[in-house]
């Protein structure tokens, strides 16, 4: 998840909002080992159900010691962000599994540059010329990435970009939920709205899991879980624009899985796009907040 809206936060503490988006980096980045590891026994698409189901049992008890996380106001909002939520989640799954994870993450942080165009075009938001300059900056980041035409555009990069593109419409959604519910109600129906669906999709694809599979399973749940806890704390104590910025760890630690774990090699250009998609995501943020400061404040994502 790439948060790309600010939050005024009631206190604004940068260092510890920064330790709070590494905790998530790592969470993050988990996830995906457990997701590749437990993909040579389990379809990426059944892994989905099975995220969203122990994710579900770790937020049960937090649940019942707080039953208001499970009533949640604006069901519109939370069935948008729940239904680009599984397509991001599927997409996510299957490019994990089948692309080079640098490169999923370098698009993957394009999330937010998708948000700020949608947004453009869904709910009205006038951008000046500073945000649309670093609109352009961010996609020429995603093409320097994708190298069309240079590099052949596999199922596993396109799903990337799809995922990206989902992960925009969840910020959306979300900016619609400001002021009304709190990070850990949009935490749990993120975990609850899709289990149902995930789990009609997953039946076509089923391999009951088995051994040392069930702990991969525990891995992306737990750490998944973990991650948008993290993030949610991250945001609720420090402005976007003070966190983001520690966010590109989780790219550092994406390049070192995939090279030492998985054997995957990343180049200079991949780099160069992550830097700029990340740097144009960084930037919107900061205008989102000077605008914020201006107007009713937001929240970050959690996707």
């Amino acid at each position: 998840m790439t948060p790309s809206t600010s939050n005024i936060a009631s206190a604004n503490r940068p260092l510890a909002g920064a330790a709070w988006i590494l905790v998530a980096a790592v969470g993050f980045s988990a996830a995906w080992v457990f997701i590749r590891l437990a993909s040579e026994t389990i379809h990426p698409f059944a892994l989905v159900f099975w995220r969203n189901a122990a994710g579900l049992l770790l937020i049960v008890p937090l649940v019942l010691r707080d039953p208001s996380i499970a009533s949640p106001t604006q069901w519109k909002s939370h069935a948008v962000r729940s239904t680009s939520g599984v397509i991001g989640m599927f997409t996510t799954f299957y490019a994990v599994v089948n692309a080079p994870m640098a490169t999923v993450q370098a698009i993957a942080f394009a999330a937010p540059i998708f948000a700020t165009a949608g947004a453009a075009l869904f709910l009205g938001e006038k951008l000046r010329a500073r945000r649309i300059g670093a609109l352009l900056a961010g996609f020429a980041g995603v093409l320097v990435v994708l190298r069309p035409g240079a590099e052949p555009l596999t199922p596993g990069i396109l799903s990337a970009v799809v995922a990206a593109g989902a992960t925009a419409f969840s910020i959306i959604a979300v900016k619609k939920l400001v002021g009304i519910a709190r990070p850990m109600v949009v935490v749990f129906w993120s975990f609850a709205l899709p289990v149902l669906p995930t789990f009609l999709i997953a039946l076509a694809f089923w391999t009951t899991p088995s051994g040392y599979a069930w702990l991969y399973i525990l891995g992306i749940g737990a750490s998944t879980f973990t991650a948008q806890i993290a993030t949610a704390r991250a945001f609720s104590i420090a402005e976007a624009t003070a966190v983001m910025p520690y966010d590109f760890v989780r790219f550092g630690i994406t390049v070192a899985i995939g090279t030492f774990l998985f054997g995957e090699t990343v180049d200079g250009i991949t780099l160069l796009g992550g830097a700029l998609i990340l740097g144009s995501a960084i930037y919107l943020a900061y205008r989102e907040a000077v605008l914020a400061r201006k107007g009713p404040a937001s929240t970050p994502p959690l996707n």
